[in-house]
Parts: C-alpha cells; sequence; structure tokens
C-alpha cells in the first residue's frame, strides 16, 4: 500500500516490463531497463537473469555492453496462456504503440 492509503498494481509484472524494453531496444543497458521499469538495476539484473534462464532471452556479449535477443517462439508461463507464444504478446503491444504514436502524430 502507498503512502495514501491505496494499492498500486499494473496488468503486467516487472518480469513482463524487462522484456517489453529488451523488445524496443536489444541494445538497452539494464540501467535503462531499472529506470524504465521503476526497479533497481540489481531487480532489473535478477529478472535478466531469470528470463535468460527460463530461455526468454539470449545475450551476446559487444564489447563492453550486452545486446539481447527475444525469443518469440518461447511459450508464456501461465496454465491460462498454455500454448500462447511470447512473441504473440510482444507483437500485439506493439501494435497499440504504433497504433498509439500513430495517432499521437496526426494530433501534432
Amino acid at each position: 500500500m502507498s503512502s495514501d492509503g491505496t494499492t498500486h498494481w499494473t496488468f503486467l509484472t516487472n518480469h513482463a516490463q524487462v522484456l517489453l524494453c529488451i523488445a524496443n531496444d536489444p541494445d538497452i543497458r539494464l540501467r535503462d531497463v531499472a529506470e524504465t521499469v521503476g526497479i533497481t538495476e540489481r531487480a532489473a539484473q535478477r529478472i535478466m537473469v531469470d528470463l535468460a534462464d527460463a530461455g526468454f532471452v539470449e545475450r551476446e556479449r559487444r564489447g563492453r555492453r550486452n545486446r539481447y535477443r527475444i525469443n518469440e517462439k518461447a511459450e508464456m508461463r501461465h496454465p491460462a496462456q498454455e500454448g500462447y507464444e511470447i512473441g504473440e504478446l510482444l507483437n500485439l503491444l506493439r501494435q497499440v504503440r504504433s497504433s498509439r504514436d500513430r495517432a499521437k502524430q496526426h494530433a501534432d
């Protein structure tokens, strides 16, 4: 519960938020992921390890940086989404973002 007495929750977990950050920018730094998601850099690192260990993300070292690749064929983990690939969710969210961005451009 927050200091104002209300509870705060979101529809997507921090794991999903980290995955979305990577989908939007495969070269993103974990510091930037943490800032975007609103978590500590250490939490972002732990989530990245979880995602890599589960086969959702592969890391490739490029000099001093990492580049991430999402395995969009990996199936979601919850029984209610059995048979759905993570790429399907990412594609849906990309379409929504793209539509929103187009609408914003027309409004400007």
